[in-house]
């Protein structure tokens, strides 16, 4: 286990991404831990930070420790890998404790256990994910190329393979499908599928391109609402359960999964 972790993660110089990796599970898992605490008026858990009336969003401490790691890591030098890597872990804190009120800084609006909170959950998953594959040594497609590449032929194909990538990620995206779009910077198979497949009902996507009386128009809305129903809903409902599983359920009822029809 040493040995792969020197030559997997150390040697190649991802140990600072490896901390704020550790750092971004290690910090949501605390503060979700202690809100559920605190939803449940366990006498022995501290509970939440208030100054008189006002009550101090963990949110503020996460922007603190980001700032403070932040500027850390732009004052040590590089070299100094242990000192950097420190500095990454509290960013990665800090970056779950701003990430799991997400929703909050989204609608401005204190939504941390109603269905609009979730969006905090999936924020941090992203987090998790993303970081996880860099740390795995994936990479966009193209940037390989584009960042070690020693002439301008080989610069020029990683930044054509890169426009190509982001451009297919931003119709995924449009077409509502967020993690096809994220994950598939880094598994381009999956942006070509997102991007020819028909998008979901109420994206941007089906809004602009979907409308209209012909036949293919109506044609593509029912198709698009039929997947919605007999496979994003199940899949959807299945996730959060998941989610609510780790970060405590939310006060709006979970949605009942479609009925098959005989």
């Amino acid at each position: 286990m040493n040995g792969w972790f020197e030559q997997t993660i150390v040697s190649t110089g991802r140990l600072p991404l490896f901390c704020f990796f550790v750092g971004v599970v290690l910090g949501f898992a605390f503060i979700r831990f202690s809100v559920r605490m605190i939803r449940a008026q366990v006498r022995w858990w501290p509970g939440n930070v208030t100054r008189g009336d006002l009550h101090i969003h963990h949110v503020v401490f996460g922007v603190v420790f980001m700032l403070v790691a932040g500027v850390a890591g732009l004052a040590i030098p590089v070299e100094t890998t242990l000192w950097r890597a420190v500095a990454a872990a509290l960013f990665g804190v800090g970056a779950a404790l701003v990430l799991d009120e997400f929703a909050l800084l989204l609608h401005l609006s204190d939504v941390y256990w109603s269905e609009r909170g979730r969006t905090s959950i999936d924020a941090v998953f992203v987090a998790i994910a993303v970081s996880g594959l860099l740390l795995l040594g994936l990479r966009p497609l193209g940037a390989n190329e584009f960042l070690t590449g020693e002439t301008d032929p080989a610069q020029f194909a990683g930044a054509a393979l890169i426009v190509i990538n982001l451009v297919l990620a931003a119709i995924t995206l449009l077409k509502g499908k967020i993690w096809t779009g994220l994950l598939g910077l880094f598994l381009p198979v999956l942006l070509i599928v997102g991007a020819l497949r028909l998008a979901r009902p109420h994206a941007p996507w089906a809004r602009w391109f979907y409308r209209g009386e012909s036949r293919w128009a109506e044609w593509r809305r029912a198709r698009s609402a039929d997947r919605e129903r007999r496979y994003r809903q199940p899949i959807i409902l299945a996730k959060i359960r998941v989610q609510e599983l780790i970060a405590g359920r939310h006060d709006v009822p979970l949605p009942r999964p479609p009925r098959r029809e005989r």
